[in-house]
């Protein structure tokens, strides 16, 4: 059953609990955070309006992330992008791909959000949801989310007027819904985010080319095994021959691999 997150920026009071919750929880090193708070003021004066920045992983369901990523230590999992830093080959297409600037690289990989994988599969609540002290975060199924997000944005408008959801279409769909008080642009968030040169370069021109590669220098390595078989099994004849004084019939000359 496919998960999501809601992050209601309309309760966010900009504590930084979260950044704490996920550092800790995850054993984040020295410099590593995949939650980043900041304020923000948006309008001209008279009418201003001050706020928060959340910025973490959305979860796109159309990743970016996942679909450049040529060892599969970036996937999709319950609704979720996972990332496996094992597999993790360090060859930063993610980091250049994600329209929301969010994987980022330490220690030689890719690192990001995974949505508290061991944690929620163990039957717990993520960290940043588990600490929020204003009901600004919550997780369940995308289903209860996204009803929850709608109540939320709809008596929200009468002090909000454009406030709306955030991440039902955007990306193939987010695993992390927003509530937000005003257009997306208006939060600093695409409302199209457009797909990175480097993700189409990649579907498009190398990963063909990669797969090819692959698979040509496989083929060549079968041939050169056979090749080299048979190489080794002329050797041990002219051996046997040289041995015991036999007269070997006459052969090809040896294949070169």
């Amino acid at each position: 059953m496919s998960q999501a997150f809601l992050l209601d920026l309309t309760q966010c009071i900009g504590c930084t609990g979260c950044v704490v919750a996920c550092k800790t929880g995850n054993e984040l090193g020295e410099g590593v955070n995949y939650i980043a708070i900041s304020t923000t003021e948006r309008g001209t004066f008279p009418d201003v309006v001050a706020g928060f920045d959340n910025h973490r992983c959305y979860h796109c369901t159309d990743a970016a992330c996942v679909n450049v990523c040529p060892s599969g230590a970036l996937f999709q999992e319950d609704g979720l992008t996972r990332v496996n830093t094992d597999a993790c080959i360090g060859c930063r297409y993610c980091v250049q791909a994600c329209p929301y600037d969010v994987p980022k690289m330490a220690d030689g990989v890719s690192r990001k959000c995974d949505g508290c994988r061991d944690v929620t599969r163990a039957g717990g609540t993520p960290w940043c949801v588990e600490t929020c002290p204003s009901d600004a975060l919550a997780y369940g199924t995308r289903q209860e989310i996204a009803a929850e997000a709608h109540r939320r944005a709809s008596l929200m408008r009468e002090k909000y007027p454009n406030a709306q959801v955030y991440g039902e279409n955007q990306a193939g769909g987010l695993g992390m819904l927003l509530v937000i008080p005003d257009d997306p642009e208006t939060m600093g968030l695409p409302a199209d985010p457009a797909i990175p040169t480097v993700t189409e370069a990649w579907q498009d021109f190398a990963q063909p080319i990669g797969v090819g590669a692959i698979t040509l220098t496989m083929a060549g390595a079968g041939v050169a095994a056979i090749i080299a078989r048979r190489n080794h099994a002329q050797e041990l004849q002219r051996a046997e021959a040289a041995r015991t004084g036999a007269t070997l019939p006459a052969e090809d000359d040896e294949v070169q691999a």
